[in-house]
């Protein structure tokens, strides 16, 4: 794939700052003054936080409000093929041209000022939020969210916070009530505040700083509630959009409560006039690619049996191993079929938490390193990993070396194939799998 202008921008734009990641917003102040402060000029603002779920929920809220015919803008991280994807302008995403020139625009501002990546793209989207007419802004966190550079929106119309696991715990800590309160940071005095699924402890923390604000609460279990039902759908059951539904496009019953969250949103926006119907198409157009992907087309998917499913997903911490595993194990008791798998993971990560849940469910791992990531955990570590949590697992050089050491277990009989263990990996297979 060629280089585009952008990439190269966006190199010089890393080494800005020596750290990756440095949670504070000094230097996130200090630009946006310099650019004439485009956070203040934002259309409406859905600010979202959270462990697990946030992308799905903003996919969720993205595909029902333009189904009610609505520009919506969108901010997610990290992307999985190209830069672009992570800014959305009133339903597409940002042109190389544009990208280019808002990069470059803020390199100039900047100046050698130490800044981080993230830093200094947040404020690019925002600079490209201001340019382009929306009716609303969907802002995803990029990692907790009381020092994150998107908390720099000063009054959003709703926040919402997902389910709050352990993840990123060298930034975060590794205590989940401090965690909790980290990502309560994005909660704002009078401003409706909306749960997804927690647990006792961070739910404690979060509907306390809520109450500290003053911000309307809506928590799942509380005040509203979706399930799946009798009639092979789901309940959701809360405001006026409280109703029987079909299952939503996107894969896994974990997806439930997620679109459940999008709602209870949705049901506090007095100013958009978003209905059942909208609801309902909304959640079978939905996509968010790389969370329980079925890969249908490609060169991987070509270069196997047509009897082998072939599963993507970047889910990367223990909450997130838990709800694949069990998506997958549903799928079992409906169509038992073997399922293999093929799994990279960052050093960050809790790699045996993750791949304990899948213990019962893995026949073979081949483990194997992330290209181009230095922060990789190296296949064979990985494998040992596999092998100490009970899985039958060996390493490979590369993701078509680990598909050939497969090749005699998928081209017997139908089975399942998941590629798993790191957005970065899924990101790689998607760039390849053309």
């Amino acid at each position: 794939m060629p280089e585009r202008h952008s990439d190269q921008i966006l190199k010089r734009l890393l080494a800005l700052h020596p750290k990756v990641i440095d949670l504070s917003l000094d230097r996130m102040e200090t630009i946006l003054e310099k650019m004439g402060h485009p956070e203040q000029s934002l259309p409406p603002v859905i600010h979202v936080a959270g462990t697990n779920g946030k992308g799905s929920l903003l996919a969720y809220l993205r595909a029902i409000l333009e189904a009610a015919g609505l520009k919506v803008h969108v901010y997610t991280s990290p992307h999985l093929v190209k830069f672009a994807e992570r800014i959305v302008l009133a339903g597409d995403v940002i042109s190389e041209p544009e990208l280019s020139e808002l990069l470059l625009e803020c390199e100039r501002i900047n100046g050698p000022d130490p800044i981080t990546y993230f830093e200094i793209t947040t404020a690019a989207a925002f600079k490209a939020f201001t340019e382009v007419p929306a009716d609303i802004l969907l802002l995803e966190t990029g990692l907790g969210g009381r020092l994150d550079a998107t908390n720099m929106v000063e009054k959003p119309i709703a926040t919402a916070i997902t389910p709050i696991s352990h993840d990123h715990e060298q930034f975060l800590g590794s205590d989940l009530a401090g965690i909790a309160g980290e990502k309560a940071g994005i909660l704002k005095s009078g401003v409706p505040a909306i749960f997804g699924p927690q647990g006792d402890i961070p739910l404690s923390v979060l509907e306390d700083r809520a109450r500290e604000l003053s911000a309307p609460l809506s928590a799942y279990g509380e005040n509203w509630t979706a399930e799946t039902n009798s009639k092979g759908g789901w309940t959701y059951q809360g405001g006026p959009l409280s109703g029987d539904y079909e299952l939503p496009n996107l894969h896994g019953l974990h997806q439930v409560p997620n679109a459940g969250t999008a709602l209870a949103v949705l049901e506090q926006l007095n100013d958009f006039n978003v209905t059942k119907e909208h609801v309902k198409a909304g959640l079978q157009s939905v996509k968010w690619p790389a969370r329980m992907q079925h890969l249908v087309k490609g060169d991987l998917v070509r270069s196997l049996p047509p009897h082998v499913e072939i599963w993507l997903d970047g889910g990367h911490n223990e909450a997130a191993g838990a709800r694949i595993s069990e998506t997958f194990d549903q799928m079992q008791q409906a169509d038992p079929l073997p399922l293999f798998m093929v799994c990279g993971m960052m050093s960050t990560k809790d790699q045996a938490s993750y791949l304990r849940h899948f213990q019962p469910l893995v026949e073979r791992m081949i483990t194997i390193d992330i290209p181009g990531e230095t922060g990789a955990t190296p296949a064979t570590d990985l494998a040992q990993i596999g092998v100490q949590v009970g899985i039958d697992a060996q390493s490979a050089a590369s993701l078509e070396e680990a598909i050939d050491s497969l090749y005699p277990y998928l081209q017997r009989n139908p089975c399942r194939l998941l590629i798993g263990g790191s957005l970065y990996l899924a990101g790689q297979v998607l760039r390849t799998n053309s």
